[in-house]
């Protein structure tokens, strides 16, 4: 696991690590310029004349730092103080120092037109830091447009400024970075939208900041890494047959939208669940008979408690609500599977819509076994947050959102991120623009519903499943571009994901 710290917990875990094991501000800032120096080297970037444009933070003394190193190489580097030189840090000011003498040309304010006039091939962004929390303005705004219009390598330190390290979002103008060397912990708001497009190729360096205060502070967000997804597939073992992997009821499907229910039922097959029953409109079963005969199809024409009941009884786990619709027996049903199941239950799409507008729905359920896998729009309507509202800081919006509800929530977006009571908010890596296809969401929620059956909690089953559904994207992607994904594919591959993760 990593963490994805924000701006508070990157400089409660960096003041730490300077009071508490004594490693003196100035040690981490030469161990920060060298790792810059070293990567962008690695990176083979044209180094014919060098542009540092410094703040007056330590964001900025480690841009002074970079510029020395340089000038030590014989580059032609410049260096420019953007920032009020009366309000430098004392380390900044030190670095300033140091500067002289290296061959480095230093400038104590940014000149647009001299700017311009200069062929610079690298640009490096070293104005402002993690700190930055109010929106960029006065002449940093002119700076940054500058920037970016230039047609040099742009490259920043730690995060592109002018973008939030906590939420990802951009404080009026932000650096269009190529690339990205943050420091120490990758942050959170370098892998959240539009922050990660704003960073370019994005590498976390090691400097020595010690990761003890973010693992002490339970808000902490993370993601996980390969070996951990690894450690979480369901084991098959020798010894075992189609029940020992799970029953699993999908009510999906209503009448028309056959394909939900398939696309549901075929992932969660793919991906290891023993058995699928499908509970579907009854103008859906010739259709799902001749398209995935391994399923089992009951059908109703009518709401029947009774038979609800039976087959909730049968199952292990229950997935409800893709291609469900949201008529009046539509919403028997799901307040009645709402009501009645004990176990672990996969709520998406429609199960959704209509539980937006019957939020009384969750009085007195076993909510701690719910999944609910919205996409923005969805989250919107149960949350009653608008879009806008949440992309402000949809982190801190899911993390209220399962608190007041008990359930683990998968918000679906380019980054998915998944909350659960009592559990660190996680961030998922994985996919590609690729899956902006209709019917990925379906296949998401039999996914995680087959882990489920499969044996899994439901914060692991919610993290593997869209870990997994993300690389099976990737793969598909590799295999044939970003345009023809199908959502079918995605069900279809997510096995082949599963074996690579357990090789890998």
């Amino acid at each position: 696991m990593r963490y994805l710290p924000d701006a508070k917990q990157m400089k409660t875990a960096d003041s730490f690590t300077i009071n508490e094991l004594k490693i003196p501000s100035l040690e981490l800032m030469e161990r920060a310029a060298r790792a810059c120096v070293d990567h962008i080297k690695d990176w083979k970037i044209n180094l014919n004349k060098i542009c540092v444009l410094c703040g007056s933070g330590n964001n900025g003394g480690d841009g002074f730092a970079i510029a020395r190193m340089f000038a030590w190489e014989g580059c032609d580097v410049t260096a420019v103080l953007v920032g009020n030189r009366d309000h430098c840090t004392p380390e900044t000011a030190y670095q300033i120092e140091q500067l002289k003498n290296t061959g480095a040309q230093f400038k104590e304010q940014f000149e647009q037109e001299a700017f311009e006039s200069e062929p610079y091939t690298l640009i490096i962004d070293a104005i402002f830091g993690v700190g930055l929390c109010r929106e960029v303005g006065g002449r940093y705004v002119q700076i940054i447009e500058c920037v970016n219009q230039s047609d040099a390598v742009r490259m920043s330190v730690d995060i592109p400024s002018g973008i939030c390290a906590t939420t990802g979002n951009v404080l009026g103008t932000a650096v269009r970075a190529d690339y990205t060397v943050t420091i120490q912990e990758t942050k959170v708001g370098l892998v959240l939208d539009p922050g990660r497009s704003y960073a370019g190729i994005c590498v976390s360096e090691d400097i020595g900041i010690v990761s003890l205060p973010l693992e002490r502070d339970e808000e902490t967000v993370c993601t996980l890494e390969g070996s951990d997804y690894a450690a979480l597939l369901p084991k098959r073992n020798a010894d075992s047959n189609k029940g020992t992997y799970g029953k699993l009821l999908m009510i999906t499907g209503s009448k028309g939208m056959s394909g939900a229910a398939y696309l549901g039922a075929l992932a969660a097959y793919r991906t290891g669940t023993g058995l699928v029953q499908i509970y579907t409109a009854k103008e859906n079963r010739v259709i799902l008979q001749s398209q995935i005969p391994e399923a089992i199809i009951t059908t109703y024409e009518k709401y029947d408690v009774n038979e609800l009941h039976r087959l909730i009884d049968w199952a292990d786990v229950v997935a409800i609500g893709s291609g469900l619709g949201t008529k009046k027996t539509a919403r028997k049903i799901l307040k009645e599977t709402i009501a009645y199941t004990k176990k672990p239950c996969v709520i998406d799409a429609d199960g959704l819509n209509i539980l937006s507008e019957h939020m009384d729905y969750l009085c007195g359920a076993d909510c701690e076994h719910f999944i609910f896998t919205p996409h923005m729009k969805e989250f919107e309507r149960i949350s009653g947050l608008k879009i806008a509202e949440v992309k402000k800081d949809r982190i801190a919006a899911l993390r209220t959102f399962v608190k007041e509800y008990d359930v683990t929530c998968v918000l679906k977006d380019s980054r998915t991120t998944i909350a659960k009571p009592r559990e660190r908010v996680a961030v998922n890596l994985s996919g590609c623009a690729a899956m902006a296809k209709a019917g990925s969401g379906d296949v998401l929620a039999g996914i995680i519903a087959s882990y489920l059956a499969q044996g899994l909690s439901e914060w692991e089953a919610a993290l593997l499943g869209v870990y997994i559904h993300g690389r099976a994207g990737e793969i598909i992607e590799k295999e044939q571009g970003a345009y023809s994904l199908l959502a079918r594919e995605l069900a279809q591959k997510a096995g082949t994901a599963m074996t690579i993760q357990e090789e890998n």
